[in-house]
Parts: structure tokens; sequence; C-alpha cells
């Protein structure tokens, strides 16, 4: 279990147990991220800090997701604990100006959501297939 990532936050056992765990149950390809996890993985695919992901999350889905400070922060926060995100740079004059980037662990969770998603697409348009 130690080098698994874990996929959900209250499976993890460190919400059960209350402390880290280092790792947790491995990536469940039938537990879907939360759209706020997707898009701050999708947009740290290059270095990016906190407002950074902010702006360019609003700007891909035009403006119907917008991720407030607490939201995004828990959310790294949660990332950086499972590896999905690492520190990329910091500024030790100012605790704003850290960029983040997704780890192969995080390419591999977000893989297998597109994988599931693209499966949800698929039999969807069995709905279009039967007419109205």
């Amino acid at each position: 279990v130690g080098s698994e990532m874990c996929i959900r936050d209250r499976a993890c056992c460190r919400f059960r147990s209350g402390r880290s765990c280092g790792g947790g149950r491995a990536v469940d390809k039938n537990q879907p991220l939360t759209e706020a996890i997707f898009y701050i993985l999708l947009a740290a695919r290059r270095p990016i800090h906190g407002y950074g992901i902010i702006q360019e999350v609003a700007e891909m889905t035009g403006g119907r997701v917008n991720l407030g400070p607490g939201t995004l922060y828990g959310a790294i926060n949660t990332l950086l604990d499972r590896g999905w995100l690492e520190l990329y740079s910091a500024q030790d004059y100012s605790r704003k100006k850290k960029e983040y980037r997704i780890t192969p662990a995080g390419r591999t969770a977000f893989r297998a959501e597109m994988d599931r998603l693209r499966e949800l697409t698929a039999n969807g348009e069995k709905m279009e297939e039967d007419g109205p």
C-alpha cells in the first residue's frame, strides 16, 4: 500500500486514523475525480501558480467553473499529499508565489479519469441512437 496513491479523501486511511499514511488505496477507475481536481491536474500539466490555475480553469470552462481560493488550496494540499502534484518552485520571500506541476502518478490518475469519461460518453451516445 505504501507506494500506491489515494483516489478519494474519505477512503484514505489518514481520514480513518487521523494521521497521514503516505499512500492508501490504489487508483480505482470506478471512483471519478471531482471536477475541481480534474481541472487542477489539467492546468498543472506545466508549472503554474495557484492564481494561474484559477484563471486557466475559468478560461477553459468559459467561466462555468470558478475555483475559490479555499477550494483550490484545499485541493492542492490533497493532491500534494497524494503525490499527484509537486511543488515545482517557490519564492522564499512570498508564500503566494508557489508553482505546482503534475507528477507521473497524477498523470496516471488523470488518464484513468479520461478513460472513464470516454466510456461514459460512448455509452451515452446510445441514447442518440435510439432516437427521441
